[in-house]
């Protein structure tokens, strides 16, 4: 925990907060409300109220899909799909209090639509979202734009699910054999993963101390995005994408292919690295395939098996022995098989034996840097992002009233904890 402050936690009142986000599968605006209880001891308790994942109307969705890279995007076109996805979101945002009750703030990570990377270091990123729309239908405070401050700081902004990781992981590191190397995996559009590698006691490090924990975190590459474009851009499943991997199932993985995806130099860049659908889209896959031509169930399966094979790498290189993942590719049973098969010896679950839903765990991880922003505490992880310290992150749109914020907590918690 020293990657991101000292510890000297004080203790605060429960809050309820309203987690969003869409990524880059531009599939659905993810929504939980979780009620965040600082305890006296340091130990943050976190209970899921409930959540809901809420598809992009499909007109817009097809823009969004038009507009991000490679497409070509005007002032004017993002001028209007910022105003329509941070409708959307407050639309959202407003079911999910109808269902769930009140919230005292919400924490909305909004719509990525570009994340500027040259010579392996981000320069800039942009989510889109208006979170004034969501503060206007609500009243209550929002708050947003959580890479940016990251990225100023020489980071590359992401992956900032880390914060959620680490704390989360250090409980679930601790009932369990003190060398075993744990990491959480996310496989949205996107993958990436945080490794935590236990502390050393005081005799194995040669100090009086020992050593803190070791934080690694960076964004191994395509998860469900390379899949995604083509169902997309062939138009084989109304949703937009394969649907509990019933076309790679029926495909066979063509190993030319793959070992032309595989040789991409992005997958041998050291970390801390982050990429996106600006790398990772439809162009890369044509210019794989060349002038081949291959059948639709054929490719899905071959860019299925490139995931598994490109995350189970990073797992072997990387000395994981137990891994709890989370987004959409947990609902993909080929892809989850071709991960264990791709790392042999690796203990594959999920996020959901913490307690926290695989499909709405960055929703829950940006309510938790929302909380964080509140009390004057860093949402990044410097080890994950490669920012030069810690920082304080995003903006705050108010709500209907003034805005009356707590007396800052001087450090982090220490643990974390979802209860029922």
């Amino acid at each position: 925990m020293s990657e991101m402050t000292e510890m000297n936690v004080e203790g605060g009142n429960s809050m309820r907060w309203l987690g969003m986000i869409s990524g880059t599968s531009l599939d659905a605006v993810d929504a939980v409300v979780i009620e965040f209880t600082l305890r006296s001891d340091g130990v943050l308790e976190a209970r899921v109220v409930g959540g809901r994942s809420t598809p992009y109307p499909p007109a817009l969705r097809a823009r969004l899909v038009t507009a991000l890279p490679p497409g070509p995007c005007t002032a004017h076109e993002l001028t209007q799909l910022d105003t329509l996805v941070g409708q959307h979101f407050a639309v959202v945002a407003a079911a999910v209090v109808d269902e769930l009750g009140p919230v005292d703030a919400v924490s909305s990570h909004g719509q990525t639509t570009y994340h500027w990377v040259e010579d392996g270091h981000a320069l800039g990123t942009m989510q889109i979202g208006q979170p004034a729309w969501i503060a206007e239908r609500l009243g209550v405070p929002v708050v947003s734009d959580l890479r940016a401050r990251d990225v100023a700081a020489q980071g590359h902004g992401a992956p900032l699910v880390p914060l959620l990781d680490v704390l989360a992981l250090a409980g679930a590191s601790g009932d369990h054999a003190s060398a075993e190397v744990v990491a959480a995996l996310n496989l949205g559009g996107i993958s990436n993963l945080t490794r935590v590698e236990p502390a050393l006691p005081a005799h194995e490090a040669g100090g009086d101390a020992g050593t803190g924990p070791s934080i690694t975190a960076y964004d191994i590459g395509p998860a469900n995005a390379l899949v995604d474009a083509v169902v997309t851009d062939r138009g084989l499943t109304p949703e937009g994408y394969d649907v509990g991997g019933a076309i790679a199932a029926s495909g066979t993985v063509d190993v030319e292919l793959l070992e032309t995806l595989l040789a991409d130099p992005y997958y041998d860049l050291p970390a801390p690295k982050s990429t996106g659908k600006e790398y990772f889209h439809l162009d890369l896959v044509r210019a794989a395939l060349g002038d081949r031509e291959l059948a639709d169930a054929d490719l899905i399966a071959t860019l299925t098996r490139l995931t598994a094979e490109v995350v189970g790498r990073e797992l072997l290189r990387t000395g994981v022995t137990r891994v709890l993942a989370s987004g959409g590719g947990c609902d993909n049973p080929v892809l989850m098989r071709a991960l264990a098969e791709a790392a042999p010896g690796v203990q594959v679950t999920t996020t959901a034996d913490l307690g926290i839903p695989t499909d709405l765990k960055e929703a829950f991880a940006f309510a938790l840097m929302g909380w964080a922003t509140w009390h004057g505490l860093p949402g990044n992880v410097p080890a994950a992002t490669g920012a030069s310290g810690p920082r304080l992150l995003g903006s705050i749109t108010p709500g209907a009233t003034p805005l009356h914020l707590p007396e800052p907590l001087t450090s982090l918690p220490h643990a974390f904890v979802v209860v029922t």
